[in-house]
């Protein structure tokens, strides 16, 4: 960084502290809504969805070769058989838009394509089956048939034109020796590492399974009142194949990767929080935005209402099954149908945390044309689901 260039982020650094407004109780409002989000985040999702999420990224990096990778999901691989199994891995992971991102690194990294990369990444906190259910049941049937129906195609749709858009790029990335590694030896049966990163991922799954709909007797409700029984058996299979399978130097290996994604990712999305909250405040509070703005602007059908539902939604944070609630008091408020569904296919897909780490993976002009394509397809879905309600 020049000598110019520092002085003007110093200046700049320093007429934004001079002039902070302390003392104002919006903007005191808003700080405190950033800290409290911030502190949320890091009890709720940081040990029970990130730790198990960094623990699967480095198991991928470590011990999934790079050729099985590329083989299911790299510019060779069958689109159908790539594009399919990452278009429904929300049905399996239910996780939220950040819980996915070390994971979806883990696969870019080894080599996927961008496309089922993107695909993967999309689907991870929109195709959840849980608040898809939880959609349908208090906003209606056909809000909840809508995003259902929605993500699943958008996570295709988006792969696919990613892919398009970028092809020369990622033909480069993946040129030469790496499309056609061979199969990597390993002292270790597929079937063992298979089961070493399903018990992780029933970890994550079972940890983080959300408390059913009031009422609900059904299977999510059995598997809610069970699901720590669920995560220490899990827990129980990855000790022991750890003891069984793993060498102490794998083991080692392993962790030591997953903490590089740790270090790397964990302060781009703690960063990410903090603004989102103090932009737009936690569920039920305000921020710096006051909401009634937000509301008078989501309200009925038009062009706008769903553009500006589809913006909001990329940029703030929904932790899982959040979104629903929100939604509810925004249509009793007047939020039209329409803009409701764009913020169903934005928001749980997108936020600012995420986006600041999806930029370090894929790099800036990636970044804006996939959150582009994710604002510009909700918001014509929103068009059409409106008038179609009306």
């Amino acid at each position: 960084m020049s000598a110019i260039k520092r002085a003007l982020w110093i200046s700049a650094g320093f007429l934004a502290v001079y002039f902070m407004p302390v003392g104002y109780p919006r903007f005191d409002n808003a700080v405190f809504e950033a800290l409290a989000l911030t502190k949320w985040y890091a009890q709720e999702h940081v040990l029970l969805c990130l730790a198990p999420a960094f623990l699967i990224a480095g198991a991928i990096s470590i011990f999934i070769s790079q050729a099985s990778v590329i083989k299911y999901f790299g510019a060779k691989a069958n689109k159908v058989l790539s594009y399919g199994i990452a278009s429904v891995s929300g049905t399996i992971l239910a996780v939220c838009s950040c819980t996915v991102l070390p994971l979806f690194a883990g696969i870019y990294k080894r080599g996927a394509g961008l496309g089922p990369a993107i695909a993967f990444l999309y689907s991870g906190p929109a195709v959840n089956v849980l608040a898809i259910i939880l959609t349908a049941r208090i906003l209606g049937w056909q809000l909840g048939l809508a995003r259902a129906l929605g993500a699943i195609t958008f996570s295709i749709v988006i792969g696919l034109l990613m892919h398009f858009i970028f092809r020369n790029e990622e033909k480069e990335r993946l040129s030469g020796s790496v499309l056609d590694l061979p199969e990597e030896k390993s002292h270790r049966p597929l079937q063992q590492t298979a089961l070493f990163i399903a018990s992780l991922v029933f970890i994550l799954v079972f940890a983080n399974w959300g408390r059913p709909i009031a009422g609900d007797s059904g299977i999510w409700g059995a598997v809610f009142a069970l699901k720590w029984w669920f995560t220490g058996f899990s827990a129980l299979g990855l000790l022991a194949a750890l003891v069984k399978w793993f060498k102490k130097d794998d083991i080692k290996c392993w962790l030591m990767e997953s903490w590089a994604y740790a270090a790397y990712i964990l302060p781009l999305l703690l960063m990410g929080v903090l603004i989102s909250g103090f932009l737009l405040g936690r569920v039920g509070h305000e921020g710096m935005i006051p909401s009634r703005y937000i509301a008078a602007l989501v309200g009925g059908n038009s062009i706008e209402a769903n553009f500006f539902a589809s913006i909001i939604a990329a940029f703030m944070y929904f932790a899982t099954l959040t979104e629903v609630p929100i939604l509810q008091g925004l249509l009793n408020a007047g939020m039209g149908k329409g803009p409701a569904l764009a913020l169903l296919l934005a928001g749980p897909a997108l936020s600012l945390p995420g986006m600041l780490v999806v930029r370090s993976v894929i790099g800036t002009r990636k970044t804006i044309v996939y959150v582009s394509l994710v604002v510009v397809m909700a918001t014509i879905s929103g068009i059409l689901f409106g008038w179609l309600m009306q």
